[in-house]
């Protein structure tokens, strides 16, 4: 597990010199001393995806990989084209009881969603204000050049790059909507059993182990309605 030695400038103050010690701790092989430092740091509202990492690769080392799997699906969240993030996320995963085949996804679906984690929100929305500008820059060429060939050239880069604009606002607006309109958990519990509906007394469905990954897909008198990867929806209690 690669340890992400993220610059410090952006620490809140007086965090800067706990993620230090947090690096040197998990250097040292002191992993709950590493991941009790992490989990001050993000409890103080910062978010990134090193420290989002490092923090799965410390509960990882402590074969605690629940909290690994919850730690590296939030840096993945934050950074989504990051490769060392998946392939970690990916083990943890192997480690963990249940073993559930996601529903195929049709072509265009799978497409668009890979297109949509090559950049994060902000990363798809500071491509289109960066291809906004450049279009409206070639624009101007357009109107003030004199030349011909120079005015062809900021057309077709104003349409060009403005085209590119519109595509990555909208990425960044697809990411920003679904991050916001999807709510997803780590089952904590070692084994629990899903339900039919919102009662104890209902059917059992299927039974779900620590680690797992649920969408959430409603709430009610203190029990969720969630999906897993497979398609299968039931209810569990709130606990």
């Amino acid at each position: 597990m690669i340890l992400f030695l993220a610059t410090l400038t952006g620490y809140p103050a007086g965090q800067a010199d706990m993620v230090i010690k947090a690096n040197k701790a998990y250097s040292a092989g002191s992993y709950t001393t590493a991941a009790d430092l992490y989990n001050k740091v993000a409890a103080s509202g910062y978010e990134a995806p090193e420290l989002f990492y490092n923090l799965g690769n410390s509960y990882f080392k402590m074969n605690d990989y629940a909290h690994a799997i919850l730690w590296y699906e939030r840096a993945k969240r934050l950074d989504p084209a990051n490769e060392d993030i998946d392939f970690n996320l990916n083990v943890a995963n192997t480690k963990i009881s249940d073993k559930i085949e996601p529903l195929p996804v049709l072509f265009y679906k799978r497409w668009f969603n890979g297109a949509l984690q090559l950049f994060s929100v902000d990363g798809w929305a500071a491509s289109g204000i960066i291809f906004l500008i450049s279009g409206l820059l070639a624009g101007v060429l357009y109107l003030a050049s004199r030349f011909l060939i120079l005015r062809k050239i900021g057309f077709w880069s104003a349409s060009g790059l403005l085209f590119l604009s519109l595509v990555s606002l909208l990425m960044a607006w697809s990411s920003y909507s679904f991050t916001k309109s999807t709510t997803e958990a780590i089952v904590f519990a070692p084994t629990i059993t899903v339900k039919s509906s919102p009662d104890d007394k209902s059917t059992d469905l299927f039974v779900v182990h620590e680690g797992t990954k649920v969408r959430v897909m409603d709430i009610i008198n203190g029990w969720y309605e969630i999906r897993i990867a497979n398609g299968s929806v039931g209810w569990l209690p709130l606990t």
